[in-house]
């Protein structure tokens, strides 16, 4: 009876094992040069996504993730205005860019923006 018992727990942890999915990506955050993503995991994955012209892979990255980012060429107002207010005092790239990140892999398809929205 207690083998019985054994095996059967061996059975569920093997099944669960192969449930298992790689992590997903959770957050997306830009600054001037460099993408950094979250993975569920905690992993963090950084890509130059302006030296890649806005697009390439996360490697090594969970399963390897492409991504692609699209910058908002005319920000609001507000936003205009303090970018060149940085740039005019000498703080190039202080501001990231408003952007649109979406990342694909394994079927699936994530989209962030960065900065995120404040809650």
């Amino acid at each position: 009876m207690r083998l019985a018992g054994l095996g059967l727990g061996v059975l569920l942890v093997a099944g669960c094992a192969g449930l298992m999915q790689p992590p997903v990506p959770q957050a997306a955050r830009l600054s001037a040069e460099v993408l950094t993503v979250t993975l569920a995991d905690g992993t963090v994955c950084r890509a130059d996504w302006a030296a890649a012209g806005g697009a390439g892979r996360l490697e090594p990255c969970g399963p390897g993730y492409d991504y692609r980012v699209t910058v908002v060429e005319r920000p609001n107002l507000l936003r205009q205005f303090w970018s060149g207010l940085t740039q005019a005092l000498g703080a190039e790239g202080v501001v990231p860019p408003m952007a649109k990140v979406e990342i694909t892999g394994g079927g699936r398809s994530w989209a962030f923006v960065s900065p995120p929205p404040v809650e």
